[in-house]
């Protein structure tokens, strides 16, 4: 017999993106939850192999977001937890086109959606503190009501202040909804593997000359058990989502025990290309930014709202750290294309300064013929 769900968890549960690591760890969580009646998984994609194994309790759907609507009236399913989102353009899915059109269309067709679904009385939706951007005119620390000083440079930033927009409409139109945004601070932890994990995963790490930001990460575990407890409970705003404390970039690199080689900031997205030769994935100007710049963010509100406080920032990198511990060593040919890529990159430092230092001596000149 199905349990009965308690007061405050929803009995069915939707989750979009449940094919991606996120989802369907978040989706097999729901399932071993016995408040929660069914866990429906939405995507237009099957998951990998590996995943597999974790959606054994959930019914999945092949649809995109746009078909929650149905989902939710056909099913009865009183909430979604939105995570379909692309964090970087895929070649595989259209580019910077698929991913905008995934993130900030996807996103708006099943607000649209959500708004019909008479039956819906709880939204949670992943965000990140991408949302705050990352500039040299940034205060020391965000809060939820900061705004972001300029629009960033980088896609996926951007679509999440449009998603963020949506939201809020959908706020001011459903009221009886209980909508939660979480701005998410990177992920890391022993089980992640993403763009950022495989950055500091290089045997070499590109940083920017003269700069040493200061970062935050949430543990992977921690970033579930707040999309957990926002499914079953009630919260209802916008929450920072981050380990306590920060890291500076050159101390989560000594940490990982890699060797950062310093480049100009026009030239890391070039040195960037070290990620894609040595088979790590690929960063784009979101991922640039926050390595010029930095981020933190103030978790207060989290902390008093949830009464739960995720491991600190130098804990979840150190599990990380622990996780990729007996990673296979490189071979002699990565090595030599890694080699490659590193003096390449200090023959551009090297002709950038000399162009600066002809530019400026050009202009001294000018001025005393004057």
């Amino acid at each position: 017999m199905t349990p009965a769900s308690t007061p405050g968890a929803p009995g069915v549960v939707v989750v979009t993106g449940v094919s991606r690591f996120l989802g369907a760890h978040v989706a097999a969580r729901l399932v071993a939850d016995d408040r929660i009646n069914r866990v429906i998984g939405l995507d237009v994609l099957d998951p990998a192999p590996e995943l597999a194994p974790l959606l054994d309790g959930v019914e999945r759907v092949r649809a995109d977001a746009g078909a929650v609507s149905s989902v939710v009236d056909d099913l009865g399913a009183d909430a979604v937890v939105h995570l379909a989102l692309l964090t970087a353009p895929d070649p595989q899915q259209g580019g910077r086109a698929g991913m905008k059109e995934q993130n900030v269309i996807g996103t708006m067709q099943l607000l649209a959606a959500g708004q019909r679904a008479s039956r819906l009385r709880k939204l949670v939706v992943r965000s990140s503190t991408a949302a705050y951007g990352a500039s040299f005119r940034d205060p020391a620390v965000f809060t939820e009501d900061t705004e972001p000083r300029a629009v960033p440079r980088g896609g996926f930033a951007r679509d999440i202040l449009d998603i963020e927009g949506y939201v809020r409409g959908f706020r001011r139109r459903r009221p009886d909804v209980t909508a939660t945004v979480l701005r998410f601070a990177p992920f890391i932890g022993s089980m992640a593997n993403t763009t950022l994990t495989r950055y500091f995963a290089q045997p070499v790490v590109p940083t920017v000359l003269g700069r040493d930001p200061r970062l935050q990460f949430v543990h992977f575990d921690d970033a579930l058990e707040v999309l957990h407890r926002s499914v079953v409970e009630d919260h209802p705003g916008t929450y920072n989502v981050a380990g306590p404390g920060v890291l500076a970039l050159s101390q989560a690199i000594r940490r990982a025990g890699r060797v950062a080689v310093p480049v100009l900031e026009p030239g890391l997205s070039g040195a960037a290309g070290l990620a894609r030769t040595l088979g790590f994935g690929r960063y784009g100007l979101d991922q640039v930014d926050l390595f010029v710049h930095g981020r933190v963010v103030d978790t207060t509100r989290l902390i008093s709202e949830y009464g739960f406080t995720p491991r600190s920032t130098a804990a979840a990198f150190d599990d990380f750290i622990q996780g990729h511990r007996d990673r296979a060593p490189l071979g002699p040919e990565q090595l030599h294309r890694a080699e490659r890529v590193i003096l390449d990159g200090i023959r551009h430092t090297r002709a950038a300064v000399r162009d600066r230092l002809g530019q400026l001596s050009e202009v001294r000149g000018g001025r005393a013929d004057d």
